[in-house]
């Protein structure tokens, strides 16, 4: 864990007396706190009723649902502390790493460059990391890496739907959301080609199916060769969460009618 500065010590001191609760309560939502860049925090600490979450605007869970003491005592430290960041700058609560060691250098499956995420997870064999200073959702599926524009969202976690339909949906302050609505920014490093086949670029949220567009035009030949490339284009982005199996398999068919 990254080491504090001496200013970070003396205040987990002062809001552990302040707000009755032990230093390494208060340390573990200090840095939860840090990691969703002072706007969200994900945590899991008995003290706090086991795992939570909360974000600035209100949104506060606790694992003791019905603790409304414990649910003000979470929110108002979180917010305080999201002020002092925001006032102060983490380099005041936290030791600066030397580049090229520490967790940013070994961030593990994500892009480097998005840094460390606010929150991450695995379920099912897929792996979810969400970015809110650059709105990115990372989605490895597969052994596909696909990012999302998260637009407006503040995510609460991702999962995947059981059975035949491999569906991703995740949690913001939108309720349950899916993941087909957001905006594909890269596939494997490499953006759509064809932004049709994207997902809408403004969040939609109700049931109906991703709208494809003109895809049938832009992706039509009548060349073999070409449309066996694009179902292999349209098989990776169903690993990747992009289209659900109904949607790629509507698709494969109309193609192959063209061979």
């Amino acid at each position: 864990m990254q080491a504090f500065t001496d200013q970070g010590q003396r205040i987990v001191r002062e809001l552990s007396e302040r707000y009755g609760l032990s230093s390494d309560a208060v340390t573990h939502l200090l840095l939860a706190v840090i990691q969703g860049n002072g706007t969200m925090a994900q945590f899991n600490h008995p003290e706090f009723g086991g795992s939570g979450q909360w974000m600035q605007g209100g949104m506060i869970m606790v694992g003791d649902m019905f603790n409304n003491g414990l649910k003000a005592t979470v929110g108002n430290l979180c917010s305080e502390i999201s002020n002092l960041l925001a006032s102060q700058g983490r380099s005041a609560f936290l030791v600066p790493v030397p580049a090229g060691t520490g967790s940013h250098a070994s961030s593990g499956w994500w892009p480097a460059e998005l840094g460390f995420p606010a929150s991450s997870g695995a379920q099912n064999g897929i792996r979810y990391a969400w970015f809110p200073a650059s709105r990115r959702l990372a989605i490895d599926s597969n052994g596909h890496l696909t990012l999302y524009d998260t637009l407006d969202h503040q995510i609460g976690g991702v999962s995947q739907q059981q059975g035949s339909d491999t569906s991703l949906t995740f949690g913001s302050q939108y309720g349950t959301v899916s993941l087909e609505r957001l905006p594909v920014v890269s596939v494997d490093g490499v953006a759509p080609a064809d932004a049709a086949v994207a997902p809408p670029a403004s969040p939609a949220f109700g049931n109906e199916p991703v709208t494809t567009g003109n895809t049938a035009n832009a992706l039509g030949s009548n060349d073999a060769a070409d449309v066996l490339t694009t179902i292999e284009r349209l098989a990776g982005l169903r690993q990747s969460g992009v289209l659900s199996e109904e949607e790629f398999a509507a698709k494969k068919a109309e193609l192959l009618q063209r061979l």
